[in-house]
């Protein structure tokens, strides 16, 4: 079974618990917490990954990082994936329950790179249009990419809105250079 699987079904589960213990919010948080530390942390991602590294040093280094910092229910839920075996996949569960999370509380990411910083009307006015469509709680995530000359480009899960000059103006070099071939 692919790694993506096992971690899809380890945060359903944990995402089932959270529910059932009424502790969505808290071990959402851990969640995140786990996911960014891992991220800004390689070392420490590595020596989770690494199958070569005792589970019950694994589990002494989660709990000497997170500690009182996160719910019981996470901890415990760390735990037994650890002494399960499956420490090399408990970022991707991580991950996976937060993509879970955002489906069960209907929430989009909506990813947007623009030729310059947003102002407040368009970031607004891009959320609203995004939450009409999807009816769901927009994330935005921005990003700048001057090479765009003007214009932005859109995407919301598989669907891609472009609209920057820099793809306009491919759009029109290739049709220019069909009409000159032919």
């Amino acid at each position: 079974m692919s790694e993506i699987k096992v971690a899809s079904r380890y945060a359903k589960s944990l995402l089932d618990l959270a529910l059932e213990q009424k502790a969505l919010e808290e071990i959402k948080g851990d969640m995140q917490l786990f996911v960014d530390t891992l991220k800004q942390n390689p070392q420490l991602q590595a020596v989770v990954k690494n199958p070569i590294i005792p589970l019950g040093k694994k589990n002494a280094i989660i709990k000497g990082v997170f500690g009182d910092k996160i719910h019981k229910v996470t901890a415990a839920f760390l735990k037994i994936v650890v002494d399960k075996g499956r420490a090399e996949i408990i970022y991707g569960v991580a991950k996976e329950f937060l993509r879970e999370y955002n489906v069960f509380k209907n929430i989009v990411t909506a990813k947007i790179i623009s030729a310059a910083p947003l102002n407040d009307t368009a970031r607004k006015e891009i959320i609203e249009k995004v939450k009409a469509v999807t009816g769901g709680e927009v994330k935005l995530k921005e990003s700048v990419d001057a090479g765009l000359i003007g214009g932005f480009i859109l995407t919301v899960g598989d669907k891609q809105f472009d609209s920057s000059i820099a793809s306009s103006l491919a759009r029109v070099k290739k049709e220019f250079s069909k009409k000159m071939v032919a």
